[in-house]
């Protein structure tokens, strides 16, 4: 099957790593941003083929044109969107009027048991459809860290959660970027569903020894309250829809909710996966 894969996101940490790993196999790129312009220079560093296309979920005008063509997409749900229907479930129904034969979404962990999450929606949609679908469900990214945690552990050297002494079986979305696109190429991974883990499950309190011993500093975690977490994200500036599912999950964790172990990656992938410290060493500079 010929024709470029559209991948939305395609500047942050997932997307970059779908982009990359699409490139890798010699498959065109069709980057879908608000605003190509002021992507253009970000999307130079890829090595291969990206024609970044404007798309927003808002504006359902832009579904069409940036589909026209494509042999796949790559979807994922832009954190500030909460409502389904219009957005992504739109640019699904658009997707099939345009003859796109395959999406893989990007989902999280336990959204077909959490109604709650609007990735749930998406998941059902997709089912309904008469499209192929690939639905990955990844544990907490290893990303996490050199991102939302990011300037906690720059500023006030310290990661501060609402998770207990839960365990976390961090991936790396590069490894699942690789997933990604493997599911694009693979008709066998078609209308399927996929839970992520990486190879280890880790406490918060390891993963500060792991950051102490890489950067040279002492780094330390901090237990937060549920309360306090939600004041913190909101001097943070993040908006409320975000604070409230981003306090949800990090308090699952206490439960265990993102301990359990699951080969599928490293055996899909047909190599070990890479571990949180992994990550942390060839991301080092992040932090310093």
């Amino acid at each position: 099957m010929n024709g470029p894969v559209l991948v939305t996101g395609p500047t942050g940490n997932v997307g970059r790593a779908v982009v990359r790993a699409l490139l890798s196999e010699g498959v065109p790129v069709r980057a879908a941003v608000k605003s190509p312009e002021r992507t253009v220079a970000l999307l130079k560093e890829m090595d291969g083929e990206v024609m970044p296309v404007p798309l927003d979920f808002l504006r359902p005008e832009t579904f069409r044109p940036a589909l026209e063509g494509v042999r796949g997409v790559f979807l994922l749900r832009p954190p500030a969107i909460a409502r389904m229907q219009e957005t992504l479930n739109a640019f699904v129904d658009a997707a099939v009027t345009q003859g796109v034969k395959h999406v893989v979404f990007l989902s999280v962990d336990g959204a077909e048991k959490r109604a709650w999450i609007p990735h749930h929606a998406v998941e059902e949609h997709l089912k309904r459809s008469p499209l192929g679908w690939t639905l990955l469900r990844p544990t907490f990214f290893a990303q996490n860290l050199g991102d939302a945690y990011r300037e906690d552990i720059r500023q006030d050297h310290r990661v501060y959660l609402p998770a207990a002494r839960g365990r976390v079986a961090f991936v790396d979305v590069r490894d699942v970027g690789d997933l990604a696109t493997r599911a694009l190429l693979d008709t066998s991974l078609r209308n399927r569903a996929f839970t992520l883990t990486g190879p280890e499950a880790v406490t918060f309190d390891e993963v500060v020894v792991m950051l102490s011993e890489v950067l040279g500093r002492p780094i330390r975690y901090e237990p937060a309250s549920v309360a306090g977490y939600v004041r913190h994200l909101h001097r943070r500036q993040l908006p409320w829809g975000q604070v409230g599912v981003q306090t949800l999950l990090h308090v699952g964790l206490r439960f265990g909710q993102a301990e359990q172990l699951d080969p599928t990656l490293a055996n899909l992938l047909g190599r070990p996966t890479r571990t949180v410290r992994q990550y942390i060493e060839d991301h080092a500079p992040l932090w310093r």
